[in-house]
């Protein structure tokens, strides 16, 4: 049974991850910094570091929320950079982001479905995701058609959340996933729901070697996963 995060409703994954960020999109940027004690926007400059010799001119960023991967991206000098994501609420606060600091001539962040991507096939050099596969409904179906709309060569680079195996790591890790970040959560973004869902998802997620396999299933090649923070985070590269 799929992890979803408001457990009454009868509605598909899709629709109530939607609503989940359209009700902590106000709070969203704030709570990743702090939660994470800022290491997140470390993990996206490692990410993005992975693509450098790439050059990459044309990128997809999926499940962009508020831009701050896309904003990341700009350090590889891109023509463009497309953000898409399903929440109507993170949309409007990059949307935002991206006017007040003058990156909406390049960044143009657009509604879209990661599962259903309104693009050709082999139109980007790269396809970037951080902590959004993990929210994905049917996980095969995204990664398939981040696939599809890569060109041959182009690469995709996911960051996301993973599971520390080794002591004290792990046990720490536990506890503050568990017993703290759902009640800070709670308290800052009134929706104790989302904080409660992300490390349940995070619990479920195939990480590690098992989404290698997945990945290699779809159709990349030459996969790697590279743990971060003692495997708090990995991120995951593959190729078309």
């Amino acid at each position: 049974m799929a992890v979803v995060p408001y457990k009454e409703q009868q509605t598909s994954k899709k629709e109530q991850v939607a609503e989940m960020f359209n009700n902590i999109s106000h709070r969203y940027d704030f709570l990743n910094h702090f939660l994470s004690l800022g290491i997140d926007i470390l993990w996206r400059k490692k990410a993005i570091k992975m693509l450098r010799a790439d050059q990459p001119k044309y990128i997809l960023d999926i499940a962009t929320g508020t831009g701050d991967f896309a904003i990341e991206a700009l350090a590889l000098n891109p023509d463009k950079i497309i953000g898409v994501d399903i929440s109507a609420g993170m949309l409007e606060k990059g949307k935002e982001k991206m006017k007040k600091r003058g990156y909406d001539h390049i960044i143009d962040m657009q509604m879209g479905d990661s599962e259903k991507l309104l693009f050709e096939d082999n139109t980007f050099d790269a396809v970037i995701v951080s902590f959004g596969v993990r929210n994905f409904e049917t996980l095969t179906k995204g990664l398939s058609d981040m696939h599809r709309v890569l060109k041959p060569g182009g690469k995709a680079v996911i960051v996301e959340f993973s599971k520390p195996k080794a002591f004290p790591m792990k046990q720490l890790y536990n506890f503050y996933f568990k017993a703290i970040l759902p009640i800070i959560g709670k308290l800052v973004s009134k929706d104790q729901s989302a904080y409660t869902y992300l490390p349940e998802s995070v619990e479920v997620f195939p990480d590690g070697q098992r989404f290698l396999n997945i990945l290699e299933e779809v159709g990349f090649k030459n996969t790697e996963c590279k743990p971060l923070t003692f495997g708090i985070s990995s991120i995951y590269i593959g190729q078309k």
